[in-house]
């Protein structure tokens, strides 16, 4: 009796070697079951970003496309070259343009796409909200299925994009908690000097001109602190000037692009999450997963469900520097360099229970389909 026939699946990803949304594809494109799935994975844009290789039972299309929204003809040639079962987006502008071309995909092809940040901060993208608001409530209805971060996240999408309750999953992000407690959760021997670790784009959402204030202002007793801060975006030069206009030029380090930042973990006495909105960004979870402290602001509602009351875990009353500053505070007094915590409440985002729940997620969108 031959074999079943694989179900051909295709993940899109604007580029390799990106966010954390692109990690989260590039993570299950590494761990879905090559044995239940022919995995295709196209990357619409080019990059120069280091990224760990991909297996090789995974096929890698290369779009060369200048920009994601001018990638449309060579996503259709592709789509219908390779005909696939389910289609799995990741990142909300490739998301829009995904479902937006779905009349013209052919005719069983399941779209599943992954709501990668705050439904504000996405929404912030476009110059006009109430523009932006309408195409993405009228897209994100035509897939099969909107995956979320979390139960605020799917709430959000309903309320405010009218999207199916039916047609909203909740999964948990994949993070592999035990490449991480084998890479990055031994503290670096040798320092006393704490050191703050935050990381993620330099954009105005993820506050990293909040955390340099609240920073700026711990009392002198804490001034031996450094911070370092992790990742590339469009704030880097006000950043920096920012850091020099405070007197703490000398005590922040813009580490920039880092190719696995859970290198990072080793050497930070505590992870700080700045950010003004946020979904559940990874750089969080595997911080957990890595046993480091963390101080957090309440960047939404999902964030500030997962974190209440947790220890090791010290939460900001406000989105605002100075409650930051009071946090950061708090966090570097009760905490000595080096000193972990189990945060046993990552455990469910571990691959053994993220991977499945996703194909359980994809086989029931195909087998929906009819096909």
């Amino acid at each position: 009796m031959p074999p079943p026939q694989r179900a051909r699946i295709l993940l899109l990803i604007p580029h390799l070697g990106g966010g954390g949304a692109e990690h989260v594809i590039a993570t299950l494109t590494r761990s879905l079951n090559s044995q239940k799935y022919e995995i295709h994975l196209a990357q619409i844009t080019p990059s120069k970003l280091h990224c760990s290789p991909l297996p090789d039972h995974v096929t890698i299309h290369d779009l060369n496309a200048s920009r994601v929204r001018r990638s449309s003809i060579k996503l259709l040639r592709l789509i219908w070259r390779l005909r696939p079962r389910l289609i799995l987006s990741g990142m909300a502008h490739l998301n829009l343009l995904l479902l937006i071309l779905r009349p013209f995909l052919p005719r069983h092809t399941r779209i599943m796409v992954r709501q990668n940040g705050a439904l504000a901060a996405t929404l912030a993208s476009h110059s006009r909200l109430q523009l932006s608001r309408k195409p993405y409530s009228i897209a994100y209805r035509r897939a099969d299925r909107v995956i979320c971060q979390t139960e605020a996240m799917a709430f959000e999408l309903h309320h405010e994009l009218a999207v199916p309750r039916e047609n909203l999953l909740v999964l948990p992000n994949p993070t592999d908690l035990h490449h991480i407690r084998a890479s990055g959760a031994l503290p670096h021997a040798g320092s006393s000097r704490a050191i703050l670790l935050a990381i993620g784009r330099l954009v105005p959402e993820k506050g990293f001109d909040l955390l340099l204030e609240a920073f700026a202002a711990l009392p002198a007793p804490l001034h031996t602190s450094e911070l370092v801060i992790a990742g590339t975006g469009p704030q880097l030069f006000a950043l920096q000037q920012q850091a020099q206009a405070l007197g703490v030029h000398e005590r922040v380090r813009f580490a920039g692009h880092v190719p696995d930042p859970i290198l990072q973990f080793s050497h930070a006495s505590l992870f700080v999450l700045s950010s003004r909105t946020e979904g559940l960004p990874n750089a969080l979870l595997e911080a957990a997963a890595a046993g480091l402290p963390i101080v957090s602001t309440p960047a939404s509602a999902g964030i500030t469900t997962l974190l209440r009351n947790r220890h090791g875990v010290w939460i900001s009353t406000e989105i605002s520097a100075n409650t930051l500053r009071i946090s950061l505070e708090q966090a570097l007094v009760a905490t000595q360099p080096g000193q972990r915590h189990a945060h046993h409440w990552i455990e469910p985002f571990d691959l053994t229970h993220a991977i499945p729940a996703y194909e359980a997620a994809i086989d029931g969108a195909i087998v929906g389909s009819g096909a």
